[in-house]
């Protein structure tokens, strides 16, 4: 469905007589995939948006598209986007992942130190992950608080998790860690200035480049070592 008209926010206390509808379409999600999911109650929803810890899509006419919250750990060294779920009607529209990107950016406003992670089991949420910036890793790399991992027991696969003593399952965990994602700021001058450097020296680079191919070729050289020059060139 177009999506055009669905705003996509931070929930807000006027948003607390959708808690039970997104509940109700996250258990039937979880039984039609046949895949478990941390179940949730709508009073923990509704807390979420009174926290401002949560996003929701509506269309402009106020029908529930979609929704997504966010959990800290560990004394707020982990985050997690929990829980994102989309009506039944609006899904393969691309507001999952409008949805997704506004939930990561509201974590890093609320947490900008902290490790942002997930499990899932769903190939489109990993792709939008990677999107963002997240990595695979081992579950032992996420967070070890025990309200965590307890949050799991109402999952078709607990069993299966702690016969493995919690070091790996059926979902896929993923990692954000903003150490990694140093960004620095930079003025839209700067960057202009920047980017004109940086074109002249890589024409430069590509004409000497063009140059050494061509000598090359006279003089019979092996093609191994044209390759090698190339890689050491673009280094």
């Amino acid at each position: 469905m177009e999506n055009s008209s669905i705003i996509i926010r931070a929930a807000v206390d006027a948003d607390l007589p959708y808690a039970s509808i997104i509940t109700d379409e996250m258990e039937a999600s979880a039984r039609a995939r046949g895949t478990g999911i941390a179940k949730r109650s709508p009073d923990y929803v509704a807390k979420k948006m009174l926290e401002g810890k949560a996003v929701i899509a509506l269309t402009e006419e106020g029908q529930w598209v979609g929704f997504c919250y966010i959990e800290a750990w560990g004394h707020d060294s982990f985050v997690a986007n929990s829980g994102l779920i989309v009506s039944p009607e609006f899904r393969k529209s691309g507001v999952a992942k409008k949805i997704k990107e506004k939930i990561f950016q509201l974590s890093r406003e609320k947490y900008p130190h902290a490790k942002i992670f997930g499990l899932t089991t769903g190939l489109a949420v990993m792709k939008i992950n990677s999107d963002l910036g997240y990595e695979p890793v081992t579950y032992s790399e996420l967070t070890d608080d025990e309200q965590f991992w307890a949050g799991c027991k109402s999952c078709v696969n607990y069993d299966i998790l702690m016969s493995k003593d919690r070091k790996n399952c059926m979902c896929t965990a993923m990692l954000y860690d903003p150490a990694d994602h140093y960004e620095p700021e930079e003025t839209a001058d700067d960057f202009k200035k920047h980017s004109k450097v940086y074109e002249r020296f890589m024409r430069a680079k590509q004409s000497r480049l063009l140059r050494f191919l061509k000598r090359s070729q006279k003089g019979g050289g092996q093609s191994k070592s044209v390759l090698r020059y190339f890689f050491n060139f673009l280094s």
